[in-house]
């Protein structure tokens, strides 16, 4: 299933970078504090990295987010993962909710409800199948979901270079940084539960 998502790789990214240009606007205020985002958001300081590069359109992006939901928690709460989600922008209205996600993370960190609110992204686009800023913002406020606005233009760069740093061409796809030099590329769902799995048995045998 998640092959389809690969075509046209190159159109869909450039396309993603017109749009998020044009969408994403200046500097980001962190979840955590004012400020300016330095980073995409992420959870965890360990010395594993898990890079999940997702589009809310696709179906087995939303299969893994909503499987690996307490797999994800589990990983943060051994303070060995550093976590981090990136919208990869291959439909047209994609750059507006990764805008709402960003939003979202500004107003409430907690990685629950960051989970909680990636479920509710994923329903509106593939249940409900909005495709209006106007829409998504209607939904997210009948589900009770919150979000501060900033001015976030400089987050554009910021998810165009890990995308591209990474060539990324599929989603759903997970990148697994174990080291410096040593990192893992993962595409499909069942290829990254594997590799989450594998990660949290690696981290028990440690202890």
């Amino acid at each position: 299933m998640f092959k389809r998502y690969r075509l046209p790789c190159l159109a869909a990214l450039l396309l993603g970078a017109l749009l998020l240009s044009h969408t994403f606007s200046g500097s980001l205020m962190p979840a955590w504090g004012q400020g300016i985002f330095r980073a995409i958001p992420s959870w965890g300081s360990g010395p594993y990295e898990v890079i999940l590069f997702t589009d809310y359109f696709c179906g087995p992006c939303r299969r893994i987010d909503t499987k690996a939901e307490t797999l994800l928690t589990e990983l943060l709460a051994t303070g060995q993962v550093r976590l981090t989600f990136v919208d990869v922008p291959f439909t047209r209205i994609s750059p507006v909710y990764a805008k709402y996600y960003l939003y979202v993370v500004n107003a409430n960190a907690n990685v629950s409800y960051v989970l909680y609110v990636r479920k509710r992204l994923f329903d509106a686009a593939q249940d409900r199948r909005i495709k209006t800023e106007e829409a998504l913002i209607a939904y997210l406020k009948e589900n009770k979901i919150s979000w501060t606005v900033f001015d976030e233009k400089s987050v554009f760069p910021l998810v165009n270079r890990v995308i591209k740093d990474n060539k990324i061409n599929a989603t759903p796809t997970c990148v697994i940084k174990f080291a410096p030099a040593d990192q893992k590329k993962y595409v499909g769902s069942d290829e990254i539960w594997a590799a989450l799995t594998g990660l949290q048995t690696k981290i028990k045998e440690m202890k």
